[in-house]
């Protein structure tokens, strides 16, 4: 609470876009620092939380498993960035190099406490909240629809689904992203 500065009768907001998966669970640590955490903000009483993460299931499944997923995951969003943005743009390449390939190395290559990208479909994310106390807060149709409108400018095979309250952005027959909110 002291880190945060958080002052009597002030509301919180939590947002935690594409980092909750490098928490470590109780695959990694019998302590379980994933869900502690999830606890901890919650006993720190936020308006909401907003969870943003990979559509992926990398975190406890065997490695041939594990291969395949990332391998179907990162196809599709290869071929979701090829659409967008040229070969030869340094944005492209920067995010490439330095984001998707390090972590589909980081996903193949390493076990145990070196593998910190451990992606979870958005139904463990929904228990793993749901345990810590959350309820979820159903997201605006209206927003979803906006954001559906722009994704369709830059191709058709971009798909935006609201499922239980939550939206899944993706990639033709692929779920690359979600995007949920809690109180």
């Amino acid at each position: 609470m002291e880190m945060l500065d958080v002052r009597s009768g002030e509301a919180l907001a939590m947002n935690f876009p594409l980092q909750l998966h490098h928490t470590p669970d109780e695959s990694v640590d019998v302590n379980n620092p994933r869900d502690g955490l999830l606890r901890m903000v919650k006993s720190l009483n936020p308006k909401v939380v907003t969870l943003i993460e990979q559509e992926s299931n990398t975190n406890t499944t065997p490695f041939f498993n594990r291969f395949l997923e990332t391998l179907d995951y990162y196809s599709a969003m290869f071929e979701s960035i090829d659409v967008t943005m040229p070969r030869d743009s340094k944005e492209r390449i920067n995010v490439e190099m330095h984001c998707l390939a390090r972590d589909m190395v980081n996903i193949i290559a390493c076990e145990g406490k070196e593998r910190v990208e451990r992606h979870e479909l958005l139904g463990k994310w929904k228990s793993r909240f749901t345990m810590a106390g959350f309820r979820q807060f159903p997201l605006s149709t209206y927003v979803n629809s906006v954001i559906g409108s722009l994704l369709k400018c830059y191709s058709e095979h971009y798909t935006l689904e609201e499922r239980d309250g939550a939206m899944l952005l993706g990639w033709k027959r692929r779920n690359l992203v979600s995007a949920s909110a809690w109180h």
